[in-house]
């Protein structure tokens, strides 16, 4: 059961993913969370790092897709200034919003990874997909209402995989 839980990879931030990591790995795709993952709700537009990554990644021919349980509208607004493609209503756990983002690509699973900052949502359901996972730490410390009951419970999950899984750690790079 607590494997459904378990991060392939565990990073501080999606910027420590580079492109020749990524590729080291096999993975030609980066399906990524929003809401702070990639942006931090009270920085919309996102940093010059996360700028720089974005535009590292697609001269890198690695596209980078945002799978997000957000409404259409939300995360259309949210990506604008990042030209982003992106999957809404994913339905996370669900596997639903991977499953559409592969379609898309034309990829299969192996060759993915999905970002995000939440084992409750993002990494299972990339798990239940077959995709890889990085496990981000949450770009700030306030969330919504709902996010705040999912980090309540991945305290107790997140102690009892680190003691059960002690190669699991905070890493500055992927192949680390």
């Amino acid at each position: 059961m607590f494997l459904d839980y378990k991060p392939t990879w565990m990073l501080s931030k999606i910027t420590q993913l580079t492109p020749e990591d990524a590729k080291q790995q096999g993975i030609k795709a980066i399906l990524t969370d929003l809401d702070n993952t990639i942006i931090a709700w009270d920085n919309p537009t996102g940093t010059r790092q996360l700028h720089d990554w974005i535009t590292k990644m697609q001269t890198s021919g690695i596209p980078v897709v945002v799978v997000s349980n957000n409404s259409a509208a939300r995360v259309s607004r949210a990506v604008a200034n990042l030209g982003l493609p992106f999957i809404s209503r994913a339905l996370k756990p669900l596997t639903f919003g991977i499953r559409q983002a592969k379609k898309r690509l034309g990829l299969t699973s192996g060759e993915l990874v999905m970002v995000g900052d939440q084992l409750l949502t993002d990494v299972i359901a990339a798990n239940h997909s077959h995709v890889r996972t990085i496990l981000v730490q949450p770009l700030i410390e306030t969330d919504a209402w709902n996010t705040r009951i999912n980090r309540f419970f991945e305290k107790f999950l997140m102690r009892r995989l680190l003691r059960r899984h002690p190669e699991l750690r905070w890493k500055e790079r992927l192949n680390d």
